[in-house]
């Protein structure tokens, strides 16, 4: 069973997506922002990260270099209500992009992709 990590500064965001994954037979840890969370990668070892890019307290671009720079080959898929950010030459070093709904099919299509991808 795949351990996904998410990180939204927005409960209803962790809960929806938490249950949701959860249901389609994922392990889901979650993180209310970018406070620690290297170590929390370091501790739970996921195998991929659903990654807010606009929270309160962190920018979720610059928490994606910092991923990159340590867990290289951990999948992310970035997450957001705003296609914009899709233009910023950091986003390209996610896996996928994917517009914030509440139809998560879109969602669950990336990470099922992106694990796959993983594993081959």
């Amino acid at each position: 069973m795949a351990k996904i990590l998410i990180v939204d500064d927005e409960e209803h965001i962790r809960y929806l997506y938490s249950e949701e994954l959860s249901d389609a037979g994922y392990e889901v840890i979650t993180a209310s922002s970018g406070h620690m969370l290297m170590e929390k990668i370091e501790a739970e070892k996921p195998d991929l990260v659903v990654l807010d890019i606009k929270m309160v307290d962190y920018n979720g671009l610059d928490l994606l270099q910092d991923i990159r720079n340590r867990f290289y080959d951990l999948p992310v898929v970035l997450c957001t209500a705003y296609d914009t950010f899709k233009e910023d030459m950091k986003s390209i070093a996610a896996d996928f992009y994917v517009i914030k709904s509440f139809d998560l099919t879109d969602l669950k299509n990336k990470i099922a992709i992106a694990l796959e991808s993983r594993t081959e």
